[in-house]
């Protein structure tokens, strides 16, 4: 079942510098209930500013100016998470190897058949569903792990590594039970349900650029 737009507003972003090709592919996509956007050239999407808005990019690799394998592969290397499907009607073993490298859900060559773009675009849409949800969880759990003092967060990393509370104690320089007592407060402000469950997190945050270094 493909995703709807009403329901989870996935934008379907259309990148073709055949006009016929980029109204054919909206008629397609909004005929299954998709939200779609098309453009002309990478360079008036990206002027848009829909990069981060769009679901899945559905990209022409042969493109006037920088070609959607150019693009795609600037994408990767900037770690810009985007579900990519490339289209073209020219593809050659080495170009699909590039672009499956690079993160590619799958290279089609045209005239595609409307039924294997439809299953690339919804494993597209998937795996972006998937991306923003891990994303808020980041999201959630750096905010809650600013919610630690200097301590508790000491506490955190070292229980996080394995550390017995009179290992830590001595490390930390302060006594048992305030070990438990910072512990049992950093499980509460962390909303974890057990140390397995903490220890996650832990690995969790250490991942993610954006979170508060560990």
């Amino acid at each position: 079942m493909f995703p709807n737009a009403k329901d989870n507003d996935a934008l379907v972003v259309v990148i073709d510098d055949d006009e016929s090709v980029r109204e054919a592919l909206r008629a397609l996509f909004q005929s299954v209930g998709l939200m779609t956007e098309i453009y002309g050239s990478v360079q008036a999407f990206l002027d848009a500013g829909r990069l981060e808005r769009a679901g899945c990019i559905v990209l022409d690799i042969r493109l006037p100016g920088r070609s959607g394998l150019e693009f795609q592969e600037a994408l990767a290397r900037s770690g810009t998470a985007q579900s990519v499907v490339l289209i073209s009607a020219h593809v050659d073993v080495q170009m699909a190897v590039r672009a499956m490298k690079a993160g590619a859900i799958d290279v089609l060559t045209k005239p595609v058949r409307e039924q294997d773009l439809l299953e690339a675009v919804n494993r597209a849409l998937a795996k972006d569903q998937q991306r923003r949800g891990e994303a808020r969880l980041d999201q959630a759990l750096a905010a809650r792990y600013a919610t630690l003092s200097e301590r508790e967060r000491q506490v955190f990393v070292l229980v996080a590594a394995g550390l017995l509370n009179k290992q830590i104690a001595e490390r930390a320089a302060i006594t048992e039970a305030t070990v438990k007592l910072h512990r049992s407060q950093v499980m509460k402000k962390m909303e974890a349900e057990s140390l397995p469950d903490l220890v996650r997190m832990a690995d969790r945050l250490a991942k993610v650029e954006a979170s508060p270094q560990l």
